[in-house]
């Protein structure tokens, strides 16, 4: 298997391109964080695409490749918009018909500087007797000890996911159940003013359209990662006193393809809040055009933190929830941020833990 199959660099010149640094701009003003990491997720998931397309053509000329799921991106550090950015990815484990792609974002040079590391399930299909089907893929090769570590992390991710999922099922334990009831408890006491999660709610709607095409009659699956997440970054807007920015992605989950001609549903409300953490669920629903079907495209979970135009934290207020869908993503959400906290200690420093760290010194 030759090494353009399993390896792949994107650079964006941004130090150099005047117009490419304008484009990934967030304001027309300079401050920290000014970034549109919207777009970085295109960038991360159509070069996910095409390492895991190189691989499956491999064995399949005639094989595409589709996005099943985005886990984990811890962000480590802002992007400085005047630097470059490099993304290498790489396939970590393979499966029959799926592999696992990591990419690694930085800023390359002196001193070089880790932005972030993603993972994506990405899932090979091909076309046999006009049936779409899964197309099997070759078995990887482990050469070195750096892709026996990368396969082993990766064998770890799947199975805590699994797990994850497992929990989902659980009922709260004690001290969720006090928490939760400490917060219903407290929208009845005269005089109680404070953030339903009802009322932090966006949406908008659109339609698809062939030029949006990415593998055969399908939307390309960043596109609507960049639109969930713009949405839900207005949508957390509503909450943080300064600015938020991205400090993780907690999961994209893709479960229905999106076909040209959909009408496509985004919702984004914020579930949970931690000190000066905001988290906030989007979902997609697509509707086909002629509006026999509808189903959930893509659910998104993502992680802002409130900070200055400084970048230091600053708390946020509490949210309430009050329906019992609401108390389950308030707790789904709590659960994946303490994970992703776990994850992160005793690791190198990452927006999330900076956040809460500085919240604790506070």
């Amino acid at each position: 298997m030759s090494d353009r199959a399993r390896h792949l660099e994107y650079v964006l010149p941004l130090s150099i391109d005047r117009n490419l640094r304008w484009r990934y701009r967030v304001l027309d003003e300079e401050l920290p964080g000014n970034f549109r990491f919207g777009l970085l997720l295109e960038v991360i998931d159509k070069l996910a695409e095409r390492v895991a397309r190189n691989y499956a053509e491999q064995l399949h000329g005639d094989a595409w490749v589709v996005t099943a799921a985005i886990d984990r991106v811890l962000v480590r550090q802002v992007v400085d918009i005047e630097r470059d950015l490099v993304c290498h990815a790489s396939i970590n484990h393979v499966g029959r018909t799926s592999m696992e792609v990591g990419i690694r974002v930085e800023h390359p040079g002196e001193p070089a500087a880790h932005v972030a590391s993603c993972y994506l399930t990405m899932v090979a299909r091909r076309s046999v007797r006009g049936e779409e089907t899964g197309a099997e893929l070759s078995p990887l090769r482990l050469q070195t000890d750096t892709e026996r570590r990368r396969a082993e992390q990766a064998e770890q991710r799947r199975e805590r996911h699994r797990l994850q999922q497992l929990a989902l099922q659980e009922p709260p334990t004690r001290d969720e159940y006090l928490e939760l009831a400490r917060l219903h408890a407290a929208q009845e006491a005269p005089g109680f003013d404070g953030q339903l999660c009802g009322r932090l709610e966006v949406g908008a709607w659109e339609r698809t359209f062939p030029e949006q095409e990415n593998v055969p009659t399908r939307i390309f699956g960043g596109y609507l990662m960049r639109r969930a997440y713009e949405l839900s970054s207005i949508c957390a807007e509503r909450l943080a006193p300064h600015r938020p920015i991205v400090a993780a992605v907690n999961r994209i989950n893709f479960f229905h393809p999106v076909r040209l001609g959909d009408t496509l549903h985004f919702t984004s409300r914020v579930v949970y809040t931690d000190r000066s953490l905001i988290c906030v669920e989007a979902g997609i629903e697509r509707i086909s055009r002629d509006r026999s079907s509808k189903a959930l495209s893509n659910s998104c979970l993502f992680t802002f933190v409130n900070v200055d135009g400084d970048l230091t934290p600053h708390p946020v207020p509490p949210v309430f929830p009050t329906t019992y869908a609401e108390d389950a993503r308030y707790l789904a959400a709590m659960r994946s941020c303490r994970e992703l906290v776990a994850e992160a200690d005793g690791r190198a420093r990452c927006l999330l833990t900076a956040a809460l760290g500085a919240a604790a010194a506070g």
